[in-house]
C-alpha cells in the first residue's frame, strides 16, 4: 500500500463555540461504577432532554477497563444532567460481548436507539425502539462488520432511511471506510445500499469516515455531521495506550431532502477539531472529538454533543444557518 497522505494541522470552524463549562458529564457524575463516559446519543422527548451514554467502567487511577454499559440521564436545559441510578439496555449472552456508542432518534412519536455491539463473530450494528427507556424492542441487527448507524427522523419516499459505516477490509485495504445509505419498509429489513461519501473526498481524513449525530432536516437539505479520522505514523503516546496515531475530527455534509444518498454540499475544513485541553490531553485516547447527538432548537441554535478524548461528554453550539453555509457544493 502507498503511504497515507498526511493531513497536517487542523482548526475548528469559527462558527462553532465550545460550552465554557465543558465537560458536561464525566465519571464523577455517574452514581455507579464509571470510568470513561463519552459518545452520548441525545434527543428531546416528552418535554425533556434525554441522553444515553457509553460508560467504559473500571479504574481510572489504574488505567484499567472492566466492561461497558449504557447510562441514562435527563435534563431540563440540555446542559445540566441527572444520571439515573442504573444502566439501561444491557445485552450480554454467549455471543454479545458489549453494547456501545448509542444514538437517539425520535421517529413517529417513538424513540429509536441505534448502537454498536461487539460479538464473538464480529462488530454489528443494531436498532431498538423504546417508549420509556426501560423496555427495548430490538428490531434489527446487521451482519458483521458494520457500525455507526444513524436513522433519519422521518420516512423519505415512504421508506425508513439510515446512514452506516461498513468495514470493507479486503476490497479497500486497511481502514479505508466510507459512509453508506440503506433504506427499509419496516425498520427490520434493509437494502438498496449505496455509497454516500468516500474518505478520499474529505481533505481532513486519510483513514476513515463515518456517520456521527443523526441528521437534522433543514429547508436546504439534511444536515449531517460525520467523524473524519486521519492517521500520522509519527504520532506516539497520546493517551493510555502505548501508541495512538489517529486524530478524530468532525465534518459536515448536506444531503438531498428527497434523495439522501446524494451529497449536495460538504465542509472543506472540519467543523470541530481537537484543540481544547480536555480533547487533547489526559484522556484514554487524546486528539479525539466524536459527536453522537445533535439538537436543533427553535431559536436556530444547534447543540452538538460529543465525546472528548474517549473520556468525557462535551457540548458545542452553532447557528443552523452558519452550519449550512459551510457546506460548499461538491463538484
Amino acid at each position: 500500500m502507498e503511504p497515507l497522505p498526511l493531513v497536517g494541522v487542523l482548526h475548528s470552524s469559527p462558527v462553532i463555540a465550545r460550552y465554557a463549562g465543558n465537560p458536561i458529564l464525566s465519571a464523577k457524575d455517574v452514581p455507579y461504577n464509571a470510568g470513561l463516559v463519552f459518545n452520548a446519543g441525545v434527543c428531546k422527548y416528552q418535554g425533556r432532554y434525554v441522553m444515553v451514554f457509553r460508560n467504559d467502567y473500571g479504574s481510572l487511577a489504574d488505567h484499567r477497563l472492566d466492561g461497558t454499559n449504557l447510562g441514562l440521564a435527563y435534563s431540563d436545559d440540555g446542559i445540566r444532567w441527572q444520571v439515573e441510578p442504573l444502566p439501561c439496555l444491557e445485552m450480554h449472552d454467549h455471543e454479545v460481548l458489549r453494547v456501545y456508542d448509542p444514538r437517539l432518534i425520535v421517529l413517529e412519536g417513538r424513540v429509536y436507539l441505534c448502537f454498536a455491539l461487539d460479538t464473538r463473530h464480529g462488530v454489528r450494528a443494531g436498532i431498538a425502539v423504546t417508549d420509556d427507556f426501560v423496555q427495548y424492542d430490538v428490531l434489527s441487527l446487521t451482519v458483521p462488520d458494520n457500525r455507526n448507524i444513524v436513522l433519519f427522523p422521518e420516512r423519505i419516499g415512504g421508506q425508513y432511511v439510515r446512514l452506516e459505516r461498513p468495514f470493507p477490509v479486503y476490497s479497500r485495504g486497511g481502514e479505508r471506510f466510507d459512509i453508506w445509505y440503506s433504506d427499509s419498509p419496516d425498520l427490520r429489513y434493509w437494502g438498496n445500499s449505496q455509497l454516500v461519501l468516500a474518505v478520499e473526498q474529505v481533505p481532513y481524513a486519510n483513514t476513515k469516515i463515518g456517520p456521527a449525530a443523526p441528521p437534522l432536516k433543514t429547508d436546504r437539505g439534511w444536515l449531517c455531521t460525520f467523524h473524519a479520522v486521519d492517521t500520522d505514523p509519527a504520532r506516539g503516546k497520546n493517551g493510555w495506550e502505548a501508541s495512538w496515531k489517529k486524530r478524530y475530527s468532525v465534518g459536515l455534509m448536506l444531503l438531498d431532502l428527497d434523495n439522501p444518498a446524494h451529497v449536495i454540499g460538504m465542509s472543506r475544513e472540519p467543523l470541530l477539531a481537537p484543540e481544547a485541553s480536555y480533547e487533547t490531553s489526559g484522556g484514554f485516547r487524546n486528539h479525539a472529538v466524536f459527536p453522537c447527538g445533535a439538537i436543533q432548537e427553535d431559536n436556530g441554535e444547534v447543540k452538538l454533543y460529543y465525546g472528548a478524548a474517549d473520556t468525557v461528554i462535551c457540548l458545542a453550539t452553532a447557528r443552523l444557518d452558519d452550519l449550512i453555509a459551510l457546506c460548499a457544493p461538491l463538484h
